[in-house]
């Protein structure tokens, strides 16, 4: 049997690397992490090719111009984001589930490409005045930066509707419950 694919969005800050990280370690989803390309430089807590696969802007050029992304998107300028067909082949062919923690448009075009194998799942802040407060705990962004992923956040919550599942991140636990929910019964199919 084939993997299915299990898309994970949400603004940056949202929660949904956490949430992905706590359902990987549920061993029933059977089910793998996806890694995507980026073309933005490594931060400290980074490996290549666990987190990322780290490109510069012009290998990730190249790559796109080879077809080897199912989808991409040049999420500011010269900074790429994407997925390779081959991590998805890779993982599925194994019979594995995949997870993608991706942008909210790299998700959306995951879904028109594989439809009925593929749940997406948008998870959303508490509030706009939460997600600030998350990213700049995160002290990794200088402040023009965060301006920037505030104001691509509030556009990005707007896709919500396009999604077959919103989890409101709220109470973390309860988030990852919820989620579990959704997959569980998405790969049980």
């Amino acid at each position: 049997m084939k993997g299915k694919l299990i898309v994970f969005s949400g603004p940056s800050g949202s929660g949904k690397t956490t949430i992905v990280k706590a359902l990987l370690m549920k061993v029933d989803l059977n089910a793998e992490f996806s890694v995507s390309a980026a073309s933005r430089e490594k931060r400290y807590n980074e490996v290549d090719g666990k987190d990322y696969y780290f490109l510069s802007p012009e290998e990730f050029k190249n790559q796109i111009a080879k077809n080897a992304f199912v989808e991409w998107e040049e999420v500011y300028k010269n900074s790429f984001y994407g997925t390779l067909y081959s991590e998805i082949d890779r993982i599925t062919s194994q019979g594995k589930n995949v997870f993608f923690d991706v942008d909210v448009k790299g998700g959306i075009h995951i879904k028109e490409k594989f439809a009925k194998d593929c749940l997406t799942i948008f998870v959303m802040p508490p509030s706009v005045e939460v997600l600030e407060t998350r990213l700049r705990n995160r002290a990794t962004e200088s402040e023009e930066s965060l301006i920037k992923r505030l104001s691509k956040a509030k556009y990005e919550m707007t896709f919500s509707v396009k999604f077959d599942h919103v989890v409101i991140n709220d109470h973390l636990e309860q988030a990852i419950d919820r989620a579990y929910k959704f997959v569980k019964e998405f790969t049980e199919i």
